[in-house]
């Protein structure tokens, strides 16, 4: 039961980020932001 939750929850969350970012380019942006925020993240818990 829980598994088909958290699949629709990550569709419905997957299909309103690829709409709140109308372009490929939008999106790659947004993605590299993710990432970025990740990596800064990362390094501040490296010590």
């Amino acid at each position: 039961m829980k598994r088909p939750m958290a699949l629709l929850l990550l569709l419905a969350f997957s299909i309103g980020g690829l709409s709140a970012c109308s372009t490929v380019e939008g999106f790659g942006k947004d993605m590299q932001k993710a990432g970025q925020a990740i990596e800064d993240e990362s390094e501040e818990n490296q010590d």
